[in-house]
């Protein structure tokens, strides 16, 4: 073995970047075993010095520009999160040639292009597992494994807080604000949750999966987002009534049509048949289901988030750039190739599921059902429960563009017979 150690710059030391800094100390002589040579930490750049008292005050800096351009730093570990400084911090590694892993899913999914020509252009890697769905291995799968077969559909559960809630939803038949405000005690939801519940979070991770599944460029804001915070416990109700739970998932589809294939993305609450293998992933847990001409159905599952679960992603991909660096190469880098168009929501194949309080007399079946008609939305199956005051249509329409399928429930909500649309929400997975 080389004994000459490969030189690492951390760059942020919280809950993520503290359990790296650990596992580098406890595994030292595994990684340098499974390496080639041993992994020393140059420093660790952070806002506040003084917060950090168990990291040597020696690895210590508040300038991380000067850290990262280092002459001795081969590898550079990035776990601040956020677009800037993190951009400038990256790109300055990236070409004073270091080899670069984040866990930067924001960043990633607004610039991850730019990053990875700059990566090529300098011959070095830019590798991010812990990106999407912390420990699971997900990224390098679709981008080196199935690299010789075609992707045609990603789903998953991206978001640990969104599923917990909505777990809990479920369980008990709690309001939304109620479970968030249980997820929140335990410690599963941050004190400003925008980012999970509104769908920003599981957005930016859709923008990275669609990116690599389909070798075409998805920015976040190519993505269709929905949070569910409108999720409410009649929503949840009406779900398990045809079979069905609702979850927080990322959709990313390769979509034939008549001018070729296009990519569609979107982040929204579904209902899922409960025989779906998502529909068992409970609490805080992650799952993405992959589908692919070839493999077939494959699930990936596991803890999504958290410091050592996370760590072990950022430890999984230094251990595969240092490899690289000790053998003078570089791994292979994302495609974007196929440069497929990206289809907007309002063209994208859906399926609703509507809920309706109307009038209980004669006809107004037929006029609903005529209004679905007009707006060229086929009804897959209709139920009415109740009768008189409380009589309620239960609709689920076949797959529609989602324009035609939204105005449509436009339409409903000015029906004289229609009292109300309680319960609106797309379907996933029926048959």
């Amino acid at each position: 073995m080389n004994t000459a150690p490969l030189k690492v710059a951390l760059l942020g030391c919280g809950t993520v970047g503290s359990a790296v800094l650990r596992l580098l100390e406890e595994q030292a002589g595994d990684l340098a075993a499974r390496i080639g040579r041993p992994v020393e930490v140059a420093g660790v750049a952070v806002r506040r010095p003084d917060r950090h008292p168990d990291v040597p005050a020696e690895l210590l800096t508040t300038d991380a520009a000067a850290l990262v351009t280092r002459p001795d730093v081969d590898l550079v570990v990035e776990v601040i999160g956020g677009i800037e400084p993190a951009r400038a911090l990256l790109m300055a590694a990236v070409e004073a040639g270091k080899s670069v892993v984040s866990a930067n899913k924001a960043l990633l999914a607004d610039d991850g292009t730019a990053l990875h020509r700059a990566a090529a252009k300098a011959g070095v890697d830019l590798y991010y597992e812990a990106a999407v769905a912390g420990a699971i291995p997900l990224l390098r799968p679709l981008r080196e494994s199935l690299a010789g077969d075609q992707l045609r559909r990603v789903v998953g559960i991206v978001n640990g807080t969104t599923n917990y809630i909505l777990s809990r939803m479920a369980e008990t038949g709690h309001g939304f604000t109620e479970a968030l405000a249980e997820a929140t005690e335990l410690g599963y939801a941050e004190a400003d949750p925008t980012a999970d519940v509104d769908g920003f979070d599981a957005a930016a991770k859709a923008a990275i999966l669609a990116s690599l599944a389909f070798h075409t460029e998805v920015t976040a804001a190519d993505v269709h987002r929905e949070g569910i915070s409108a999720v409410t416990a009649t929503d949840v109700a009406r779900a398990a009534e045809i079979g069905c739970t609702v979850k927080l998932l990322a959709i990313c589809e390769r979509v034939p049509g008549e001018g070729g294939d296009s990519v569609a993305v979107r982040v929204h609450p579904a209902m899922i048949p409960t025989t779906h293998p998502l529909a068992a992933v409970g609490g805080a847990f992650n799952a993405v289901f992959v589908e692919a001409e070839a493999a077939g159905q494959l699930m990936f599952y596991g803890q999504g988030a958290g410091g050592e679960p996370t760590a072990s992603a950022v430890l999984g991909d230094l251990v595969a750039v240092a490899r690289n660096r000790v053998t003078g190469v570089a791994g292979p880098g994302v495609t974007t190739y196929a440069g497929l168009p990206v289809r907007s929501i309002d063209e994208t194949p859906t399926r609703y599921h509507v809920s309706l309080d109307v009038a209980d007399k004669p006809g107004v079946l037929a006029t609903v059902a005529q209004e679905f008609a007009w707006h060229g939305v086929s009804i897959a199956t209709v139920r009415q429960d109740g009768h008189g005051e409380a009589a309620t249509l239960v609709i689920v329409t076949h797959s529609a563009p989602d324009a035609a399928l939204s105005a449509t429930v436009a339409a409903l909500r000015e029906m004289p017979a229609v009292r109300a649309v309680t319960s609106t929400m797309r379907v996933e997975g029926l048959s």
